[in-house]
């Protein structure tokens, strides 16, 4: 995301660096490696696939066009940002409806920056409990909070290129190979 970029390199947070600098990684072919610490949340697993996804509205946007996501034998991500929880747990049901999380290999949830909930509306599950809904009946590894998404830890991604990941007791890795 752009606005990931300091307005005074000399400012930015090391972090913020270090996720600049994945860009490079990543469009000059290098391998990497990013790692996510354990969360209660996680299903371990170790998977080989190529990863694919990205915003989970614009996910649900493109359903049924010719931008549609193929996710069979993949390993999806997705992230998003300035949506309410209730959207949240709308665009899962779409994405479990229409067959997208039935083959994947694995689930990368990324950053989720939230809408602030009215007070008295509030939805009543987290984004972790939506999620996990979704794909108990699924065995593939799932990771959460991984490093990507509309914030300051944001690493860049190789879509549509191998990489294995592995969620266990000490965390999440995602490598490309």
């Amino acid at each position: 995301m752009c606005n990931s970029f300091p307005n005074d390199w000399l400012l930015a947070k090391p972090i913020q660096i270090e996720t600049i600098l994945s860009i490079r990684q990543v469009l000059t072919g290098e391998d990497v490696k990013y790692t996510a610490p354990p969360v209660s949340y996680n299903r371990p697993g170790k998977i080989e696939g190529v990863l694919v996804g990205g915003n989970l509205s614009l996910i649900e946007t493109l359903a049924g066009s010719n931008s549609d996501l193929k996710t069979d034998d993949a390993i999806l991500f997705v992230e998003d940002t300035h949506e309410e929880l209730y959207s949240i747990d709308r665009m899962f049901w779409n994405l479990k409806r229409s067959g997208k999380l039935d083959k994947l290999k694995g689930l990368i949830i990324g950053g989720f920056s939230l809408k602030e909930e009215t007070p008295g509306e509030e939805f009543g599950r987290t984004v972790y409990e939506i999620v996990t809904e979704k794909i108990k009946e699924y065995d593939y590894p799932v990771c959460f909070d991984f490093p990507v998404g509309h914030q300051i830890n944001n690493f860049a991604l190789k879509c549509g290129a191998k990489h294995i990941l592995n969620v266990d007791e000490n965390g999440s890795s995602l490598v490309s190979i």
